[in-house]
């Protein structure tokens, strides 16, 4: 059996990203975290940042200088979602949302990593999470 157990992303400065994916996801920093390592759980997987020296942010698009990752969160008002990761210190950099108000957007956070904000037609949120429209 095989577990996801940490998504871990390089930076510059780990408490300081993990305040920001805290303040994103509305989930609290880890306690115990500190500058050579800094958590969020998010049930049996933690989002964690570690730092390395001389950091150099990805260039998305970019092949030459490749995003290495990114994460994906569904969002009810994208909108308004929008508006708080802005806020934050994210930066917008592709806006696909369709005439239909459905699709994502790109946003690099304050280092350079890029994750998306995502609208999908059919999602249904529930107080267990979501639940995802059957493909066909």
């Amino acid at each position: 059996m095989l577990r996801l157990t940490d998504f871990i992303i390089d930076c510059p400065d780990a408490m300081k990203l993990a305040a920001f994916y805290s303040e994103v996801t509305g989930r609290p920093v880890k306690e115990g975290s500190h500058e050579n390592w800094a958590g969020i759980q998010f049930g049996e997987i933690e989002l964690a940042f570690n730092p390395v020296e001389d950091y150099h942010a990805p260039q998305w698009p970019d092949s030459e200088h490749p995003k290495q990752f990114h994460l994906d969160f569904e969002v009810d008002d994208i909108e308004a979602e929008q508006s708080r990761v802005l806020a934050l210190g994210a930066s917008l950099q592709q806006d696909s949302i369709g005439s239909d108000g459905y699709g994502w957007r790109v946003y690099t956070d304050p280092v350079g990593h890029p994750f998306c904000l995502c609208h999908n037609k059919g999602v249904i949120w529930t107080d267990q999470g979501l639940i995802w429209p059957k493909r066909a």
